[in-house]
C-alpha cells in the first residue's frame, strides 16, 4: 500500500522489509531534514535509482523526473493516498510544505494490484500527524543572491554560414542583423534570484489518545530578475541599429516576485481503538507578479521606465477524508473520499488595448525603412482564459486474513474536469507576423501548396512576406477512471511470500459537451510478485515481480482533439507597413493548388485542418482504441552482511506494448501508435456515419514502424551505518531505446521545453516523421551514480552530502524531408542532417540534395556531457540553546554548470543552415548557499 512504511532504528538503519515485493525508496522526515538536497519533492525523487531529470519539462520552481525510461507524464503522485497528479497534462503534481512531509516514498516498479495508472513511477507523500505529545516549531530559510554564482550566458554556435565573412548571398544573408555566428544569444549572467521561506508547525492531542491535530504553514518568496529577450543581442542592422525591435527592447528586463503560500492540516480521530477517522487539508497556491522594463544590450543596463505588468496566480485546495475500521481480528475495511480544485488566473497585462492588433515584427525581417516600427499592442500574440481543474476521488478497500492468506479487494474512482482556453489578443481574432525568405522564388511551404513570396509580387520579390494568423482553442474536458482489484498475499512458508493480484481498469474521456470520444473498458492487469526470506531472519531477501500497468489519456488531449480548434495562417506580400505595424496593400500569396485539402474557410491553411468547426466525438478516435500499457519484469536481492553493511542488486526490464497518439493524414485522429490498420467512423457523404477500415501503408504510401520503447537496467546499491555515520551509494547501468519516448516528445525542444501535448505529439502524425527515429531515447542515461549520507560528530555538529553523477543525453540532428512531398510538415522534423536544397519536384523523390545533407538516425549526433552535482551541508545544534538549529547547505559545491540540452534542428529552411544548430539550450543550475534557522519545542 501507499500508507506509511515503518522504518526501524536511528541513523537511517533500515532492516530489509521481507513483506514487500515492490521496489521503493523511502525518505523519512529525519532524512529530508538532514540530507543536502533542494527542498522539493522532485529533487528528492531524483535520488532514487533509475530516476533522471527530464530537463525539457522542468518549471521555474521544480524539476520533473523520468522514471525507468518512461516519459515525464507517466508518473503518479499521491498525498495521503489521494491522486494529485496534474489533472490536465499529467506532468508534475500538487505539492505541499516540505516540513509537513513525514515520508516520501518513491516506488520504482512492482507495486501491487491496488494501485495503477502509472507506467513510470509513483511518488507518495505521507503527511505528519499529531501524537500524544505537543510538538511545534518555527523556521526561516534564506538563499541569498549575493552568494549565488552567475548563470552562464548562451551564445550562437559558429556554423560558418552566418558571419560577415561567410554568409548567404541573399537579402537575408547580406543583412548584418543575421550575422550571428559566435554572438550572444541569451544574457543570463545578470540574472538574479533570492529566496526566503518562513514557516511554523504545531501538533499534539486535542483529546489524549483519541483526537489529534497537526498543522504546518509556510510561505516561500522568491525575488528574481532576468533578461527576457533572446536573439542577436549584440548585433547591428545595416543602418547601425539593434536587430532587437524597439518594442522588445522596451520590455526586455523582467522583475518578478513569486510567492508560494502553503499549508497542511491533519486531524486524526480514534473514535475507538478499532475505528479511525482522518481528515487532511492542503493548500498549494502560487502567485507571480511581474514588471517589465527596458534594457540596453550594448551597455547591459536596464532602465526604470515601466513598460507593463502582469500577474498570474494559481489556487489549489485539497480535502481528504478516510475511515479505517478493524471489524474483527481478521477483517478490516477502509474508505477514502476527497476532492481538489485548482484555479488558474492569467490576468491581462497593464497597457493591454483590446482595440489594437498584435504585430510580430523585428528589424531583421522587414525592409530597413520600416525597422523602427514597434508593435502597438503590448500583450500577445495570444492569451489564456482563466482556467480551473476539479478532481474528485473515492476508494474502498477490504482486507481479510484467512490462514496464510491476506486477501484484499477494492474499488477506486477518479474524475478530473478541466476548463481552459486561449485565443489571439485584439479585436480581430488574428495577428500579423513578418518574415524574410532567403530565396524569394522558393515556395514558403510547398508541402501544403503555399507559393513563393515572389509569386505575390510587391516586396515579395525581395523575399519579404507577412502571415495572418488565427488561433483559438478551448472548452471543458473530462476523464473518468474506474478500477477494481483483488489480491492474495500468500505466505506459502515462513520464508516465502507470494503476491497474486489482478486489476481491472476502465477509462472514459469526454469532450466539452459531455460526450464520450474514447471509452476503454475491462483492461486487465495481472500482478505477480514474490519475496523469499532466504535465511529466515530478514538479512537476505530475494524478490521479483511481473506486472502489467495501464495509463489513461489525460484531459489535454481533448483541448484540440475533440473540441473545436482553430489554427490557420495565410501569407501575403505588401508594399509597406503602417505606423501601427499592419501591412499596406496586403496581397495574398497564391496557393499552388486550387483544391488543397488544407485550406480553411477563412482563406488560411492549416497543416492539421484545424478550421474551428465542431467535431462528432465518434469520429475523433480509432474504433476499439486500446489503452497505453506496459509490461514490467523485476528480479532482485538485498543482503545484510552485518549490522552496519548491506547491499543489493536488481534487474529491470520494461516493454511498452501499446501507446496512444494522433495520426494526421489531413485532420488529426487518435489511434494506437505504430498500427498500420485501423477502423474509424466517417461520414459517407450523406450525413451518415459508417465504419471505414484504413490501411495506412496504402493511404500514405509508406507504412508506420511498429511501436518500440524498451528499458533495461541493472541497479546496485551499498549502504553502511556505523556510529554517527550513514552513507548510501547507488549505481545504475541502463539502456532506454526504441522509436518513441511515450506520451511526450522532448526531441522538439528548442529552448522553451519539450512538446507537452500529451498523447498527441508530433510523433506518429506521418510515417515520414518516424523514419530513422529508432535508437537511444531522450531519457537514456547509460550510467548513473547517486550517493547521500550524513556524519554526526557529536550532539551538536553534523555534516551531510548528496551527489548525482551521470552520463549524458543522446543528441540527434533533424532537417527537412529530402523533397517537398505533399502533405508532410514543412520544417526540420525529420531524421536527416544538413540542408536539402530547394527541391520542389513533389513527384520526384530522386532529387539531388546538398552535399552536406545526410540521413541521421536518432542519437547519431553524440551525447551531452556527463553531469556531476555535489551538495554539502553542516548543521549546528547548540547545547546552550535546546531545540535551536542552525544549518548551511551548499548546492552544486563545485559550480559545475554543464550543458544538458542542445538545439537539434540543422536547417531553418530548405536552403539555409539554422544559425542555432548545436547551440546549448540549458545549463545545470549554478552554485547556491542556503541558510536555515529553526526552533523546535
Amino acid at each position: 500500500t501507499l500508507d506509511a512504511v515503518v522504518v526501524q532504528g536511528g541513523n537511517f538503519i533500515q532492516s530489509i522489509d521481507v513483506s514487500q515485493t515492490d521496489t521503493r525508496t523511502v525518505f523519512t522526515a529525519e532524512q529530508l531534514k538532514e540530507l543536502a538536497l533542494p527542498r522539493d519533492i522532485n529533487a528528492v525523487a531524483l535520488m532514487a535509482p533509475g530516476v533522471i531529470n527530464s530537463t525539457a519539462y522542468n518549471s521555474s520552481s521544480s524539476n520533473v523526473g523520468s522514471f525507468g525510461g518512461s516519459a515525464a507524464s507517466e508518473n503518479a503522485y499521491y498525498i495521503n493516498g489521494y491522486p494529485v497528479t496534474n489533472p490536465l497534462t499529467s506532468i508534475g503534481s500538487t505539492t505541499l510544505g516540505f516540513d509537513s512531509i513525514d515520508q516520501q516514498q518513491v516506488l520504482l516498479g512492482g507495486y501491487g494490484a491496488e494501485f495503477g495508472r502509472s507506467t513510470g513511477g509513483v511518488v507518495s507523500l505521507i503527511t505528519k500527524r499529531g501524537t500524544n505529545e505537543w510538538k511545534g516549531g518555527v523556521y526561516a530559510i534564506y538563499t541569498p543572491e549575493s552568494m549565488r554564482s552567475d548563470y552562464k550566458d548562451i551564445y550562437y554556435p559558429d556554423t560558418g554560414h552566418w558571419s560577415s565573412g561567410n554568409h548567404y548571398n541573399t537579402a537575408s544573408g547580406n543583412n548584418p542583423a543575421n550575422w550571428t555566428d559566435g554572438k550572444l544569444f541569451d544574457l543570463n549572467r545578470l540574472n538574479r534570484s533570492e529566496t526566503q521561506v518562513y514557516g511554523f508547525y504545531l501538533g499534539g492531542p486535542l483529546i489524549k489518545n483519541r483526537l489529534f491535530m497537526y498543522i504546518n504553514a509556510e510561505q516561500t518568496k522568491t525575488d528574481r530578475e532576468s533578461s527576457r529577450v533572446r536573439g542577436n543581442l549584440n548585433g547591428t542592422t545595416a543602418s547601425g541599429g539593434s536587430p532587437i525591435s524597439a518594442a522588445n527592447r522596451a520590455q526586455a528586463w523582467g522583475v518578478y516576485n513569486d510567492t508560494y503560500p502553503r499549508w497542511t492540516a491533519k486531524v486524526d480521530w480514534n473514535i475507538t481503538d478499532n475505528h479511525i477517522l482522518e481528515f487532511t487539508g492542503v493548500q498549494d497556491n502560487s502567485k507571480t507578479e511581474a514588471a517589465y522594463y527596458g534594457f540596453d544590450y550594448t551597455t547591459n543596463k536596464r532602465d526604470n521606465v515601466l513598460y507593463s505588468t502582469s500577474t498570474t496566480e494559481s489556487k489549489s485546495r485539497l480535502y481528504i477524508a478516510k475511515y479505517t475500521g478493524y471489524l474483527t481480528d481478521n477483517l478490516s475495511v477502509s474508505a477514502m473520499v476527497g476532492q481538489q480544485k485548482i484555479e488558474n488566473f492569467a490576468n491581462p497585462m497593464e497597457g493591454y488595448d483590446p482595440t489594437k492588433i498584435y504585430t510580430d515584427l523585428s528589424p531583421s525581417s522587414v525592409p530597413s525603412a520600416y525597422a523602427g516600427i514597434t508593435n502597438q499592442q503590448k500583450y500577445g500574440p495570444t492569451y489564456d482564459f482563466d482556467g480551473v481543474d476539479k478532481t474528485k476521488a473515492r476508494r474502498f478497500d477490504i482486507t481479510y486474513t484467512l490462514g496464510n492468506h491476506d486477501l484484499r479487494a477494492g474499488y477506486d474512482y477518479f474524475e478530473a474536469v478541466s476548463y481552459l482556453g486561449d485565443g489571439v489578443v485584439g479585436p480581430t481574432g488574428y495577428y500579423w507576423s513578418y518574415g524574410l525568405a532567403s530565396n524569394p522564388t522558393a515556395a514558403l511551404d510547398a508541402s501544403h501548396y503555399v507559393g513563393s513570396p515572389a509569386s505575390g509580387g510587391q516586396l515579395g520579390t525581395q523575399g519579404y512576406y507577412v502571415s495572418k494568423n488565427f488561433y483559438a482553442h478551448g472548452g471543458a474536458t473530462t476523464v473518468k477512471q474506474k478500477a477494481m482489484y483483488v489480491e492474495d498475499r500468500w505466505q506459502i512458508t515462513d520464508n516465502l511470500l507470494l503476491s497474486l493480484g489482478l486489476r481491472n481498469d476502465g477509462f472514459t474521456n469526454y469532450n466539452g459537451k459531455g460526450l464520450a470520444y474514447v471509452e476503454q473498458k475491462n483492461n486487465w492487469a495481472p500482478r505477480l510478485g514474490f519475496s523469499w526470506d532466504v535465511n529466515g531472519d530478514s538479512t537476505f531477501k530475494v524478490f521479483g515481480n511481473i506486472g502489467r500497468y495501464h495509463l489513461a489519456l489525460p484531459n489535454n488531449v481533448s483541448v484540440r482533439g475533440s473540441n473545436p480548434s482553430l489554427s490557420t495562417a495565410q501569407y501575403f506580400t505588401y508594399t509597406g507597413i503602417n505606423a501601427d505595424g499592419t501591412p499596406i496593400n496586403p496581397v495574398a500569396i497564391p496557393y499552388t493548388s486550387a483544391t488543397s485539402p488544407y485550406t480553411c474557410a477563412n482563406g488560411g491553411f492549416s497543416s492539421n485542418v484545424e478550421c474551428g468547426y465542431d467535431k462528432d466525438p465518434r469520429t475523433i478516435a480509432q474504433v476499439d482504441l486500446k489503452p497505453h500499457y506496459q509490461d514490467e519484469f523485476i528480479l532482485g536481492m538485498e543482503r545484510n552482511e552485518s549490522e552496519s553493511f548491506s547491499w543489493g542488486a536488481k534487474a529491470t526490464f520494461r516493454d511498452l506494448k501499446n501507446a496512444i497518439d494522433d495520426i494526421c493524414p489531413t485532420e488529426c485522429f487518435i489511434f494506437n501508435a505504430g498500427s498500420n490498420k485501423a477502423t474509424f467512423w466517417e461520414d459517407d457523404g450523406t450525413g451518415n456515419l459508417v465504419k471505414v477500415e484504413h490501411d495506412f501503408a496504402v493511404d500514405f504510401g509508406t507504412a508506420f514502424p511498429k511501436l518500440k520503447r524498451k528499458y533495461a537496467a541493472l541497479d546496485l546499491y551499498a549502504q553502511y551505518t556505523e556510529g554517527g555515520f550513514f552513507g548510501r551509494i547507488d549505481y545504475t547501468l541502463s539502456h532506454n531505446w526504441g522509436n518513441a519516448e511515450g506520451q511526450l516528445n522532448s526531441s522538439v525542444d528548442t529552448g522553451n521545453g519539450g512538446q507537452s501535448d500529451v498523447s498527441v505529439t508530433q510523433d506518429w502524425d506521418l510515417p515520414e516523421l518516424m523514419y530513422g527515429v529508432s535508437g537511444s531515447l531522450p531519457n537514456n542515461r547509460t550510467h548513473q551514480i547517486k550517493g547521500y549520507g550524513t556524519y554526526k560528530f557529536n550532539d551538536q555538529w553534523r555534516v551531510g552530502g548528496s551527489a548525482i553523477v551521470q552520463s549524458g543525453r543522446p543528441r540527434s540532428c533533424y532537417s527537412y524531408w529530402p523533397y517537398a512531398k505533399p502533405g508532410i510538415y514543412n520544417g526540420a522534423y525529420y531524421s536527416y542532417c544538413g540542408v536539402p536544397g530547394a527541391q520542389t519536384a513533389v513527384n520526384n523523390p530522386n532529387v539531388t540534395p546538398n552535399a552536406d545533407y545526410t540521413f541521421s538516425p536518432r542519437g547519431s549526433a553524440g551525447s551531452t556531457p556527463w553531469t556531476a552535482t555535489f551538495n554539502l551541508n553542516v548543521t549546528y545544534n547548540p547545547s546552550w540553546a535546546k531545540g535551536f538549529t542552525l544549518a548551511m547547505d551548499v548546492l552544486n559545491v563545485f559550480d559545475t554548470q554543464t550543458a544538458t540540452g542542445y538545439y537539434e534542428r540543422s536547417a531553418s529552411s530548405r536552403t539555409t543552415v539554422n544559425p542555432r544548430y548545436g547551440q546549448v539550450l540549458y545549463y545545470s543550475s549554478p552554485r547556491s548557499f542556503r541558510f536555515t534557522a529553526r526552533y523546535d519545542f
